[in-house]
């Protein structure tokens, strides 16, 4: 018989009550669409590897190309942090200047218990 944590959603038992999310929003400079997502794309990978991140979208607005939402779960906000002093986390955000239109919006968030009580 296989467990809960073998079928679907296994995924879910890694992330623990009270981890911290991040839902953050960027958008390029007019004509600026293709340079921003070039290097924004290798966030995905570098911050997929850090052993702290347990989960990493960059999504792109189908509508609106540039407009950019990650989606990011660290286990705790000293997680987060140490994520966002990482080198190329650095090196990202001060390409943003000249690419992005306002910078980043952040919103810091908690994973709340799924448990339906």
């Amino acid at each position: 018989m296989a467990m809960a944590q073998d079928g679907p959603g296994k995924g879910y038992a890694q992330v623990p009550n009270g981890a911290i999310s991040i839902v953050a929003e960027v958008r390029a400079k007019s004509g600026k669409e293709a340079e921003l997502r070039d290097v924004t794309l290798p966030l995905v990978q570098l911050v997929r590897g850090d052993p702290k991140n347990l989960v990493y979208f960059l999504q792109e607005n189908r509508e609106t190309p540039g407009h950019f939402i990650f989606y990011e779960i660290f286990p705790t906000q000293a997680d987060f942090e140490a994520h966002n002093a990482m080198p190329y986390v650095q090196e990202w955000f001060a390409r943003l200047p000249a690419l992005a239109d306002g910078g980043v919006k952040v919103m810091r968030m908690e994973v709340l218990p799924g448990l339906g009580k």
